[in-house]
């Protein structure tokens, strides 16, 4: 979990043992475990969430809790939450989808997507609670909410608990019979329930007629009967006291809580006000806040208490007195909310010149014990804008390290802009929050504010650090570059990223890395990759320097991607062995692996795909899988299900490849970098191996893909597919036109990429100009492509493409091989076209895949659980399996378990048994 959430959010209250049995609503939550959303809705202190989580601890399902507050209406917190409590709940299900959220760079519809896939899978019912829904409800949170509950999977059961209807379809799931709805009138207590309460739980010995009257003026509420057994604990005379218990709601609550707060010492009275400023409470942060109050033993019912904030905790939590531990070892609380706002407003009553100090205590003490999130939400509570400003701008350097951008963005949004005026070092690093976060709307008149105060008299401004203000003009105009390369000026980009390195102070390595990242992104976006190489090594090399490592892997997967845009397969090995190394040097407290560690091994087995060790690849990749997601960077998850895609097209498994690319595009998170290799053209090239030509020419169509384009670097990876499908479509029509107009594009595009040096480019495109030769019957010209790709192929061990056209070049290979008989390269080329089918993206039409004979299942096995099955009949062992099929042992076991139940055997060997008899084992899909 991120250290930005707190842990305790995620767990649900404790039961007490001491509560009223509710048989009655037995029936509405039963239907709760069929029903896709479930609405606890009523008023403050109907007790709401002591249902709900007597229910879920009832109930037996896997449950993910989240108590919501009013920092969770913004999305990023919201969503970051439900996520974590999700994969508290089930292992893996979320765990892809948090780090997708937390980049900032993806569409909620999106990030829930992969969710939903992930629960659609697991075995057994899973309850997310989403507690006092109504403080985050609201317009940036409905529109992801709704989206869930219209893609809820059958196994995921949605609770709210809430004190107003959800902002959600409600007719529309009531219509359908989805929804179960218990509000008000359920539950409120009945005359049992409330005699029970008063007389069998508190022992207050009501006569019958008082418990009716307190019933039918509360009509039942919870929190105002518990509130009138507190009042009734100490009083003689219980029935003068029922008489007097007149009100509406919101009369009774502040009557009941009056005669609570009078009946308490006033150590105590003052203890509750003085600490319902906030939000949890410990005792160090209480004896904090209370700094000063003289802390007089607390007596109570003739028993004298130690003072200090331990003991009042203590004694409010035996009394009962609203306070909800939040951890088991009780050292974490907070106030019943009805509680705690009822406190707060007689604290605004009877002391309101001191609210402030009280809040300037605590955020003193979470500054002290370094959460600075909550030191600065209580310094604006004070008022103590210069504060906030000051814990904040102390915190800019870690928070970048950190990569905590979605706080500074929600900072930019609730430190006022006066505070700002004169704070140009605060200024400039929330504007590098906003545009960390992808939000540039407001980022133009942020810099011209800077750009104004940096003009004016120097000695009106004010900084914690010296050293940061002297490196404001270069990080302005460097944001400057960065809103140039957003809105596609390279040549500007580049200009003012020059302009930013030269206005760095001496020392100010953090500047002159982003400043050659910008120039480099903007080269690279350009074409001129061998410019945006030499920029980023210097990047890469200072963001070392300056601690900066997560950063420093990020850009050292660019770094690998330009050198194998270049050619160099050699030294882009290097450079990823040189990345896990820093990784490894820098693993945080010595254990867990450093964040970029996971990229590291999915870039690694991209080059193994390269040289064809497609054996090294599904290692490098289950490997990384296993380190987790908190291993990899915002774009990991996107870039392994692409890696994987190749291997499995290498091995011919064509709709696990695209499976796997379709989740690639749902977990996607673009970065700065240009989209060079986009997804969609990965998919492209997949349906042309497998001979969907239909499906590829609808993905030209679609992204308006032509032979008769200008070639740009950004779309080159594009049009050498679209030359791949041309080459296919003539093999299908047999049409000159079609072969002429690819060969017409892969000479432009062979010129292109000879111009800008990617040689990585060059021999793809000339293993297809020599096919494309062949085909025509050219073969000294198809010769001639064919020498340029392996000289440029064998000293660095490329071979992938080559692989794949063997088998129609065979021809040209051999005479190759007979004027170089001792290269083992030509020789391995010549093996592998005997071998390997002859795929569509070269000469010959492949072999239609065989249509599956149906099978004699009512349930039939989906394609995974055949690949498990053949694997059961085999030698290999659980942890074996998951390795071969590159997952998790938990999701080989999820397989197994639904292979019985489908088969009707609960054991191995009586699967495999069984499915000999039905003939299964021949429709697994070869890999």
């Amino acid at each position: 979990m991120s250290d930005a959430l707190v842990a305790t959010k995620l767990l649900p209250p404790l039961l007490r043992h001491d509560r009223v049995p509710r048989p009655r609503l037995a029936g509405p939550l039963a239907r709760a475990s069929d029903a896709a959303l479930t609405v606890v809705s009523a008023p403050a202190g109907f007790g709401k969430t002591s249902l709900v989580a007597t229910w879920v601890a009832d109930s037996g399902h896997a449950s993910a809790w989240v108590s919501l507050d009013e920092r969770d209406r913004q999305p990023a917190a919201f969503w970051s939450y439900v996520l974590s409590a999700l994969e508290r709940a089930v292992a893996g299900s979320a765990a892809a989808a948090l780090t997708l959220w937390q980049s900032g760079r993806a569409p909620v519809e999106r990030v829930l997507g992969g969710v939903v896939n992930e629960l659609s899978v697991h075995d057994g019912d899973v309850v997310l609670v989403l507690d006092d829904y109504h403080l985050a409800d609201g317009p940036d949170v409905a529109a992801g909410m709704s989206f869930l509950v219209d893609h809820l999977p059958p196994q995921l059961h949605l609770v709210i608990s809430t004190r107003a209807d959800p902002g959600l379809p409600l007719p529309r799931l009531r219509a359908r019979g989805e929804l179960v709805e218990i509000r008000a009138a359920e539950l409120r207590f009945d005359l049992d329930e409330v005699a029970a309460y008063f007389n069998d739980l508190n022992g207050l010995g009501l006569p019958d007629e008082a418990v009716v009257a307190l019933e039918a003026r509360t009509e039942g509420w919870v929190a105002a009967l518990q509130l009138a057994a507190l009042s009734l604990r100490d009083r003689t005379d219980a029935s003068a006291f029922v008489a007097e218990f007149t009100g509406d709601d919101r009369y009774v609550v502040d009557y009941l809580v009056e005669e609570v707060l009078d009946r308490q010492p006033e150590p105590v009275r003052r203890f509750l006000l003085d600490t319902s400023i906030l939000r949890r409470l410990t005792a160090p942060l209480c004896d904090a806040v209370q700094d000063g109050t003289d802390r007089q033993p607390v007596e109570t019912n003739g028993t004298k208490r130690a003072g200090g904030s331990r003991a009042m905790l203590d004694l409010l939590d035996r009394r009962n007195l609203f306070l909800i531990p939040l951890d088991d070892n009780r050292r974490w609380y907070r106030y019943h909310h009805l509680f705690a706002d009822v406190l707060h407003a007689h604290l605004t009553l009877e002391r309101p010149e001191e609210i402030a100090e009280l809040h300037r205590r605590a955020s003193r003490w979470y500054a002290d014990n370094g959460d600075v999130e909550e030191a600065v939400r209580h310094a604006l509570s004070a008022g103590d804008t210069d504060t906030a400003a000051d814990l904040v701008e102390h915190a800019l350097p870690e928070l970048r390290r950190q990569r905590r951008e979605q706080l500074l963005r929600r900072w930019a949004d609730e430190i006022p802009g006066q505070a700002l005026r004169n704070r140009p070092v605060l200024a400039i690093g929330l504007v590098g929050g906003l545009m960390a976060s992808n939000d540039f709307d407001d980022v133009e008149r942020r810099l011209e504010q800077v750009e104004d105060m940096l003009a004016g008299p120097p000695s009106e401004l004010v900084t914690a650090d010296p050293a940061a203000l002297a490196r404001v003009p270069a990080e302005t105009e460097m944001y400057r570059a960065a809103l140039s390369l957003v809105r596609g000026d390279p040549v500007a980009t580049i200009a003012r990223a020059e302009r930013a390195a030269a206005a760095a102070p001496e020392g100010d390595d953090l500047t002159r890395a982003s400043t050659a990242a910008l120039r480099g992104l903007a080269s690279w976006a350009s074409g001129d990759i061998v410019a945006a190489h030499t920029a980023y090594l210097g990047a890469t090399a200072a963001l070392t320097r300056e601690g900066y490592i997560a950063d420093a892997l990020g850009s050292t997967l660019a770094i690998a991607d330009m050198e194998l845009a270049l050619g160099r397969l050699h030294d882009a090995d290097r450079t990823l062995q040189d990345g896990l190394k820093l990784a490894d040097r820098h693993r945080p407290d010595g254990g867990s692996p450093m964040r970029g560690t996971s990229d590291m091994l999915v870039a690694q087995a991209r080059a193994a795909w390269h040289r064809d060790d497609l054996a090294a690849a599904a290692d490098l990749l289950r490997r990384a899988d296993d380190l987790g997601e908190s291993a990899g960077l915002p774009q990991n998850p996107y870039r392994w299900r692409v890696a994987m895609a190749r291997l499995r097209a290498a091995q011919r498994d064509w709709a696990t490849a695209l499976e796997l690319l379709d989740e690639a595009e749902r977990v996607y998170v673009g970065d700065f970098s240009p989209p060079v290799h986009p997804i969609h053209a990965s998919r492209a090239r997949v349906l042309i191996a497998r001979g969907d030509l239909t499906g590829a020419l609808e993905w030209a169509r679609r992204y308006n893909v032509h032979d008769d384009d200008d070639l740009t670097y950004l779309r080159e990876y594009e049009h050498v597919t679209l030359a791949r499908l041309m080459l296919a479509q003539h093999r299908v029509t047999d049409s000159p036109v079609e072969l002429q107009n690819a060969t017409a594009l892969l000479d432009r595009l062979l010129a292109a990429a000879e111009a800008g040096n990617r040689a990585g480019t060059v021999i793809e495109v000339e293993v297809l100009r020599a096919a494309a030769h062949h085909t025509a019957g050219d073969n000294q010209a198809g010769r001639r492509a064919l020498e340029h790709a392996v000289d440029l192929a064998e000293p660095q061990g490329w071979t992938r493409f080559l692989i794949d056209a063997a088998p129609a070049l065979a021809d040209l290979v051999s005479g190759l091989a007979a004027q170089r008989p001792g290269s083992e390269y030509l020789h391995a080329l010549l093996t592998s076209s005997r071998e390997t089918p002859s795929p569509s993206n070269t000469a010959a039409p492949p072999a239609p895949e065989p249509a599956p004979t149906p099978q004699p299942l009512l349930d039939p096995l989906s394609d995974r659980e055949l690949d498990v099955l053949r694997l059961l009949g085999s030698d290999l062992d659980g942890p074996a399996i998951a390795r071969e099929m590159i997952v998790s042992l938990n999701t080989v076991r999820t397989h197994t378990k639904r292979i019985y139940t489908k088969l009707g055997v609960n054991n191995r060997r009586a699967a495999v048994s069984r499915a000999h008899q039905l003939g299964l084992l021949a429709r697994t899909r070869r890999r």
